[in-house]
């Protein structure tokens, strides 16, 4: 570990850390220490880590979500009991700017990311496990691949050339056929875990969501059965914000939260609207009350997703309401 540098402060402060996290590397800042180092991203140099900031008492160690580079410290730092909270890369780049931080340096990043646990108090992330992390990567080259094969359809409607019809088409069938691919892996590797296949299995229960959706819905938001209605609905993207200022009242909005998932909800809400259960009428009687067919909509998304916690939280099938009398 590179030498330290200290400002003094008082031993009763809480302490924060903020990591600035890329492939061969960590920076690091202690406040209110002030502290700042660098050191290698590996095992050897994590434990070393694991070793200061327990000898400094960290309450919160924050870093941005970085693919798979900060995986291995957020583990390491997990199982020495220490708390981690991964930050959307975005949000944390606001934080800095609302500090005055315009700048970036890897040292500037770790500071703001400091400063974000400490006034914040984001609430600790837990690691995914293996197999989660095994779905997340297949759905992610899943959504690669339908993104491509929607790119080269559009192509194809105004090419005009024989060879480039041809080769697009190609490209297309292909596509297709490693789209199917990946589907099969998703779904064997949802099999083969228990858990997950339970999940899976309670998702599927609920009208309107399909097996595509349930297993976004398990890749993409983990926190599913583990948060409240009112966070689950923000991390999917469907709670709204209040937009207000001074006198004015603006519309409330939904920003924010996990795009995939929000977009696999919606198609969801979508399929609803024509349908007789209990999600199509809660669209409809919104309709009627002269609500517009957006907010209806979103309506739809956020009680398909609060429902999906509630039943996988007490690890329950969805059930049909008894007709009344």
């Amino acid at each position: 570990m590179s030498r330290w540098q200290e400002k003094i402060v008082e031993k009763t402060a809480d302490v924060f850390v903020g990591i600035d996290v890329s492939k061969d590397k960590l920076d690091i800042c202690i406040l209110p220490h002030g502290l700042v180092s660098q050191v290698e991203n590996t095992a050897k140099a994590i434990r070393s880590l694991v070793r200061e900031f327990r000898k400094y008492d960290v309450q919160l160690i924050a870093m941005e979500a970085t693919g798979k580079f900060h995986r291995l410290a957020h583990s390491m730092f997990h199982d020495a009991d220490l708390n981690v909270t991964i930050v959307n890369p975005f949000r944390s780049r606001q934080f800095a700017d609302s500090m005055g931080k315009l700048a970036k340096t890897d040292t500037i990043d770790a500071e703001a990311l400091a400063r974000f646990a400490e006034r914040m108090e984001p609430t600790p992330t837990i690691p995914a496990d293996k197999q989660t992390l095994q779905l997340h990567e297949l759905h992610i080259a899943r959504r690669q691949v339908c993104d491509e094969v929607a790119d080269l359809k559009r192509q194809s409607q105004t090419a005009e050339h024989a060879m480039a019809k041809r080769q697009i088409k190609s490209r297309i069938a292909l596509g297709e056929r490693h789209k199917k691919e990946l589907e099969i892996a998703i779904h064997a590797l949802i099999d083969a875990v228990p858990e997950l296949k339970a999940k899976f299995e309670i998702l599927t229960s609920i009208p309107n969501i399909g097996k595509t959706t349930a297993a976004i819905m398990l890749a993409d938001l983990t926190e599913l059965g583990d948060a409240n209605a009112r966070e689950i609905a923000s991390l999917a993207g469907v709670a709204p914000m209040n937009w207000d200022s001074g006198t004015k009242s603006g519309k409330r909005m939904i920003r924010g939260g996990r795009r995939p998932v929000r977009n696999a909800l919606y198609m969801c809400a979508v399929s609803a609207i024509s349908r007789s259960d209990p999600l199509g009428r809660t669209y409809r009687h919104l309709i009627k009350r002269g609500k517009n067919p957006k907010v209806a909509l979103t309506a739809v998304m956020r009680k398909l997703v609060v429902i999906a916690n509630t039943l996988i939280a007490e690890n329950r099938k969805w059930q049909p309401e008894p007709p009344t009398a």
